[in-house]
């Protein structure tokens, strides 16, 4: 389990599993007794304070490549590389075969996986370093089990484990230096009903939203070989619900607090995280949100939710030392959408649509979305949607 400095701010940890996750992905950088610099984000290239060491993928680049990758109609995975000056998108510069599905994870930046519920099945795929092009794994796709259907997949920066919500329970998977994919044992691990989950970003808890009334967060504790433990009083409950089942959907986390999207409700729940993974409800919790808000995406100090009953983007103010949300001036957003991320440097956020990507910059201050020139850029049916640092 990767090591973690003492929690101070929810901006702070983003940012350290930022570093942890591009240091491992490519190089580690600064060997003096600096604080290391991720060499490619804005600002750091031919820092005094960064060397960059060569690896497995050969020398640190002089600028971090990033690829959005989006699945789609017909079953196509489209590849699609990022403008770091300006957010733009190139592509799709590859097209493979693949399902259309919203479960997508990428595992430390080399592998990258699609859930098939239809077929019971996980398809993976090699990420070329050198221009983000993807291959099918041999032995792919890999089976979840005859009477399984894995839909939200996640992994924590770093980590060689591959999770999967499975109806009512979590698939658990170590994922070998070929990408292959290995039940880890006791998997699946039972959960209540579930679509979404996500994994804290050092790899300690996992979390899924529970969509069974009345509805709620199940807690586990990460092993250290992946397992999973269930926290005690999992599942946690949503106070101030207004409904009878308040349909917890999209969910994420951000090291200090985690949220998550009711789509019965039209609101947002949050959640402080104790030191065994334990939830406690923050003041004011759950917060107003659109109609039917599903899918979320945090980007610093920024957290937007898809409202898929309504075609907005609510967009908030992260409080870093109490994780309370304050709606951005101008929230929510004329901008509809199935699926959204934001980019490694938390400058952009995308967004599949009608009419295929959307691209934003995001206000470092206001968190504001401004259209990026080109907006939006050509896709079909796009359902699923993540972006890789290479």
């Amino acid at each position: 389990m990767p090591t973690y400095p003492q929690r101070t701010s929810a901006k702070s940890l983003v940012q350290a599993a930022l570093m942890l996750s591009v240091v491992l992905a490519l190089a580690a950088c600064g060997t003096s007794t600096q604080p290391p610099v991720i060499c490619g984000l804005p600002g750091t290239s031919g820092s005094a304070t960064c060397t960059c060491n060569s690896n497995a993928l050969g020398a640190c680049p002089a600028e971090l490549n990033e690829y959005l990758y989006a699945s789609g109609s017909p079953g196509q995975i489209q590849t699609f590389a990022i403008t770091p000056q300006t957010g733009a998108l190139s592509g799709p510069t590859g097209t493979v075969s693949g399902p259309q599905s919203s479960g997508v994870a990428a595992v430390q930046n080399q592998f990258l996986y699609f859930s098939d519920p239809a077929h019971a099945q996980i398809d993976g795929y090699s990420i070329n370093p050198a221009t983000g092009a993807i291959e099918q794994l041999a032995g792919s796709p890999f089976s979840t089990g005859s009477s399984s259907a894995p839909q939200g997949l996640a992994s924590a920066s770093g980590s060689s484990v591959l999770y999967a919500a499975d109806g009512a329970a979590v698939d658990a998977f170590t994922v070998s230096n070929s990408g292959a994919l290995t039940a880890i044992a006791g998997s699946p691990f039972a959960s209540g009903a579930n679509t979404y989950l996500t994994v804290d970003p050092y790899n300690r808890f996992v979390y899924t939203s529970v969509d069974t009334a009345p509805g709620g967060i199940f807690a586990f504790a990460v092993g250290s070989m992946g397992g999973l433990t269930e926290v005690a009083g999992s599942p946690f409950t949503i106070p101030g619900q207004t409904v009878a089942n308040s349909q917890p959907a999209g969910i994420v986390d951000n090291g200090a607090y985690v949220y998550a999207a009711l789509s019965g409700s039209n609101q947002v729940a949050a959640f402080s995280i104790g030191s065994t993974g334990a939830l406690t409800a923050l003041a004011g919790s759950p917060f107003a949100a659109g109609s039917a808000p599903t899918a979320m995406a945090i980007a610093d100090n920024f957290l937007y939710t898809i409202n898929s009953g309504d075609g907005t983007i609510s967009g908030y103010s992260v409080n870093s030392s109490t994780g309370v949300l304050t709606p951005l001036a101008g929230s929510p957003f004329a901008i509809a959408g199935t699926a959204l991320t934001a980019d490694f440097s938390n400058q952009y956020l995308y967004v599949t649509g009608a009419n295929g990507i959307e691209a934003f910059s995001i206000g470092s201050m206001t968190g504001n979305l401004t259209a990026v020139s080109g907006s939006p850029f050509p896709g079909s049916g796009l359902v699923g949607l993540t972006v890789v640092g290479e």
